[in-house]
């Protein structure tokens, strides 16, 4: 007697990839935009966020099928931190052989491939004193500012990206307020600048 032959359908592969293409759609793609914010904030410029992001899908895609679903953006958050540790440790320059190659491409996730106006007019408006400030803080005070002020992540999901506790999010977010707020002084910081 063949297995399977009890009129028991046997799991097969197909059933596991349509499991793991729902769980994907459910789980994984309504947080595309959040990890798209959260990796430009991590690497400092689109291209890279957006191979951050792609090596952080495939991740999420292989283990998706063994995710609780249970606080999908902290568990994304923290594919994307480990995979930027990763992808840093054996970064390496690489070189582009044919520049003409890239002149036709897309950017990838349908970005914009040039600034909005309203970028253009954050960027005009940002002003030189708020710029000073930001730069000279501890790196670990404008991670914590930039993803929770700028990005607008909780402090789980902060703390998820960083690797910390939340406690330790809240009192880094609230030196940086206080050491911009010293530096740069009440009127720099009007509405829609900075909390």
């Amino acid at each position: 007697m063949s297995p399977g032959s009890h009129g028991v359908p046997e799991p097969t592969h197909d059933v596991d990839a349509r499991a793991a293409a729902l769980a994907f759609r459910q789980y994984v793609e309504p947080e595309l935009q959040v990890l798209l914010r959260v990796a430009q904030s991590l690497t400092g410029n689109t291209a890279d966020a957006e191979d951050l992001v792609q090596e952080t899908l495939i991740r999420a895609y292989k283990a998706v099928a063994r995710f609780d679903g249970r606080h999908p953006r902290a568990w994304l958050l923290t594919i994307l931190r480990r995979t930027h540790m990763n992808m840093h440790r054996r970064q390496r320059p690489e070189v582009v052989a044919d520049w003409n190659a890239l002149s036709n491409t897309r950017p990838a996730f349908s970005a914009a491939e040039h600034p909005s106006a309203e970028d253009e007019v954050v960027d005009q408006s940002l002003h030189h004193e708020l710029v000073k400030a930001l730069t000279a803080l501890d790196p670990r005070f404008r991670e914590a500012l930039w993803l929770v002020d700028v990005n607008d992540l909780t402090y789980a999901d902060a703390a998820a990206v960083l690797g910390v506790p939340v406690g330790t999010v809240m009192s880094r977010l609230s030196r940086a307020r206080d050491r911009v707020r010293r530096q740069v002084g009440p009127t720099a910081l009007t509405a829609g600048r900075l909390r």
